[in-house]
């Protein structure tokens, strides 16, 4: 597809609805405590259970898809992209 940088404006455009964002955002979020819990616990079930119920359905672009969630929750947290 060109890189990372070629597809996160192609993943912005997947993700324009604001709901689909506060979505992605909680998800996110949740992910990233649920990666702290596992941690915190050395339970890294915490780890596959965030990962298969967040990209479960990816099917296309799963590293980038992984990515760009990351990006655009920093964007929205930074207020590059409106929450």
């Amino acid at each position: 597809m060109g890189g990372f940088s070629k597809f996160y404006p192609f993943y912005l455009s997947q993700h324009a609805n604001r709901t689909c964002r506060r979505l992605h955002f909680v998800g996110t979020t949740l992910g990233l405590l649920a990666a702290l819990h596992a941690l915190s616990t050395l339970n890294f079930w915490w780890l596959a259970a965030g990962l298969v119920a967040g990209y479960a359905l990816v099917f296309t672009h799963p590293i980038y898809g992984f990515m760009g969630d990351w990006v655009m929750w920093k964007d929205m947290l930074t207020g590059r992209i409106r929450f």
